[in-house]
């Protein structure tokens, strides 16, 4: 470790003259890698805002439960615990008949004059509860044998919805990034072989001095960090700034849409993508220098 750290400068300035003996290939290299990554931190960022959204929404997934009308306050009071002590409901309280009818009324807008056509209100009040998705069988089953209960009106089709396109995200989130570590992988280790074929004289000449291979390949491994690290600096700028301009066009004119908050999103976009860059680059790097030597 101390040789290494002693020889860190000439390591730096033999990985220079790497770069720099196929300057055009390794810049065109970097920005293939930033792109790559930079498809990468979209989907992770989509996903982060995603699962935002999915934990609000599955906090705020609520169902309307109509009961007999004929019951008393003291039933609907005793129904409205039992319901509360369903495992999965979060929370539950009445809709009473003025709130019904104030709710459809925003939901007609413009054409809420048809409501004036009825003598009396035509709405009769219901317990809402708040449910939690993970429980959402379990809690309509329940619901159904419970006393009292008429019928439920839920969104049970738009949650599953919800879920499934959760569960697909998840995936495709899943083999795009797979894809993304192995396209950059192969792309450094082919780099990193391409640069030990065009220096082979100078790395026979070390080896007749009897240079280690450790040694030899430090500085290739050098490279292949350098331009990763260089690919994610460029992926993180253009991260920030896709960042920005989509809270900009969203969360200010909408900001009922729970997106997380963007400082923290930007942090952990560049955590991400800095610690990607370097497990590529090294692993890339080690994986070119082994089959450098084997071929």
């Amino acid at each position: 470790m101390r040789k290494i750290i002693y020889n860190m400068g000439y390591f730096f300035a033999e990985s220079k003259k790497i770069i720099q003996s196929n300057l055009m290939s390794n810049v065109l290299t970097v920005i293939s890698i930033g792109l790559i990554f930079f498809i990468f931190s979209m989907v992770i960022t989509g996903l982060k805002i995603s699962n935002r959204m999915m934990e609000i929404i599955q906090k705020d997934a609520e169902i309307q439960i109509h009961y007999d009308d004929k019951m008393s306050d003291d039933k609907v009071e005793e129904l409205l615990e039992r319901i509360k002590g369903l495992d999965g409901v979060l929370d539950t309280w009445i809709v009473d008949e003025e709130e019904a009818y104030r709710r459809m009324e925003d939901v007609l807008g413009k054409e809420a004059d048809i409501l004036k056509l009825f003598d009396e209100n035509p709405f009769s009040p219901f317990i809402e509860a708040k449910i939690d998705l993970a429980y959402m069988d379990s809690v309509f089953n329940k619901l159904e044998h419970l006393e009292g209960v008429q019928y439920i009106r839920d969104n049970r089709e738009i949650l599953e919805r919800i879920k499934n396109i959760s569960g697909i995200l998840g995936i495709l989130g899943s083999l795009i990034a797979a894809a993304v570590a192995v396209s950059t992988f192969i792309t450094v280790s082919h780099i990193i072989r391409q640069g030990i074929y065009n220096n082979r004289e100078q790395i026979n000449t070390l080896r007749l001095l009897g240079a280690p291979e450790p040694f030899i390949g430090f500085p290739f491994m050098l490279e292949g960090l350098i331009l990763t690290l260089a690919g994610g600096l460029l992926t993180a700028i253009l991260t920030v700034f896709s960042i920005n301009g989509f809270y900009s066009l969203v969360a200010t004119p909408l900001p009922f849409i729970p997106l997380p908050p963007r400082e923290h999103l930007i942090e952990f976009m560049i955590l991400v993508i800095t610690c990607l860059s370097a497990i590529l680059g090294i692993g890339g790097s080690l994986f070119g220098i082994s089959s450098a030597r084997k071929s």
